[in-house]
């Protein structure tokens, strides 16, 4: 193997912890993943959802979306994953019920840019209607 490969399966091991740490709802374990700069940005016109988060910011947006999960947080499931340099396309999928009795189920295409083993950059696209109708819609 060669050190690139290796290079690349460590950028994909990292973000597979990333999504684990997500998905067991650990706001701070998460936060660890993110470079002091790191810029989330998250895509369509969302209300309170959509735009450009830097980490504190994230801090407070998922405190605030982990409470409204039966289970505490939002399982996300890797289905392929590709990386190059220092970035790292993700195509996933999630599925919980909210408190509120909704369901939530989405797709996503993530892209992270890593340096110096940490998320320096995140761009989150997703089926934004879905998401929508199931937390901001009456």
């Amino acid at each position: 193997m060669s050190p690139h490969t290796h290079d690349l399966d460590a950028s994909k091991h990292l973000i597979q912890r990333f999504f684990d740490t997500f998905s067991a709802g650990d706001v701070d374990g998460v936060l660890d993943y993110l470079d002091e700069d790191c810029l989330w940005w998250v895509s369509g016109s969302v209300p309170g959802i959509s735009g450009s988060y830097t980490r504190q910011q994230m801090r407070e947006l998922l405190t605030g979306i982990v409470d409204v999960y039966e289970a505490g947080a939002l399982p996300i499931s890797i289905r392929a994953m590709t990386a190059e340099g220092p970035r790292v396309a993700v195509e996933a999928s999630s599925c919980a019920k909210l408190k509120n009795g909704r369901l939530f189920q989405n797709t996503y295409h993530f892209l992270f840019e890593l340096a110096d083993k940490r998320i320096v950059n995140i761009r989150e696209y997703s089926d934004t209607l879905h998401m929508y109708e199931t937390f901001v819609a009456p």
